[in-house]
């Protein structure tokens, strides 16, 4: 009995193992269409991603400048409240 038990589970297990070997050769097929040549779906999302990326890759630097320009303004503005306020209101600020 031992013995029969033993086989059948052998050949469950071999079953097992083509039934995963099986799926996963489907699912590589699957794979290969998406993103496997250069027509590919995945293919064209990576040169688009890539195209995006060298159209804005000035955009980081020029930010930074901008941040720094505003920091600034927001300085001088603040260093020369009262004299802003009394020209727009023509009251004296405190």
């Amino acid at each position: 009995m031992i013995i029969l038990l033993t086989i059948i589970s052998g050949i469950a297990a071999v079953g097992l193992l083509g039934v995963i070997a099986y799926y996963a050769w489907q699912v590589s097929g699957h794979l290969d269409r998406i993103g496997g040549n250069p027509t590919s779906y995945l293919a064209k999302i990576r040169m688009g991603v890539r195209a995006i990326e060298r159209e804005t890759a000035l955009i980081g630097p020029e930010v930074s400048r901008l941040n720094d320009t505003l920091r600034q303004l927001g300085a001088d503005l603040e260093a020369n409240r009262g004299l802003i306020v009394q020209a727009l209101t023509g009251k004296r600020s405190e």
